[in-house]
């Protein structure tokens, strides 16, 4: 009795195997808006934007660029939702926390504030 070595291959295990490309339309559109996220935050220096707006703006750019390298450029994309939630919420959550602590100690400095101004 001779045994069958060769496995079949399915078509949806064939698929799988075979490494996935991307087009690279896809990396010169991403690297075309990273451009462009960059110029508009040299931007915000060149024309000397003041106070809260600045601080804003150059955070969103920041955020908006690294969202981009991550997403394409780390092919998180492409990954499952598991692997998405452990990476993004941490860092949310790590957010989260800080803003609920900056309320708090805000509430906390200006109560103070007013008990001992009225004393």
């Amino acid at each position: 009795m001779s045994q069958n070595t060769n496995k079949e291959v399915l078509p949806a295990e064939a698929e799988q195997m075979q490494p996935k490309l991307h087009p690279i339309s896809l990396y010169l559109k991403i690297w075309g808006l990273l451009f462009v996220l960059s110029t508009m935050s040299y931007m915000v220096d060149f024309f000397e934007v003041q106070g809260i707006l600045r601080w804003t703006l150059i955070l969103l750019f920041m955020s908006l660029k690294a969202g981009l390298i991550i997403t394409i450029f780390m092919h998180v994309r492409w990954e499952r939702l598991a692997l998405k939630l452990v990476l993004f919420l941490p860092p949310l959550a790590i957010v989260v926390f800080i803003s609920l602590m900056a309320i708090e100690g805000d509430y906390t400095f200006v109560n103070r504030l007013l008990s001992f101004i009225s004393v």
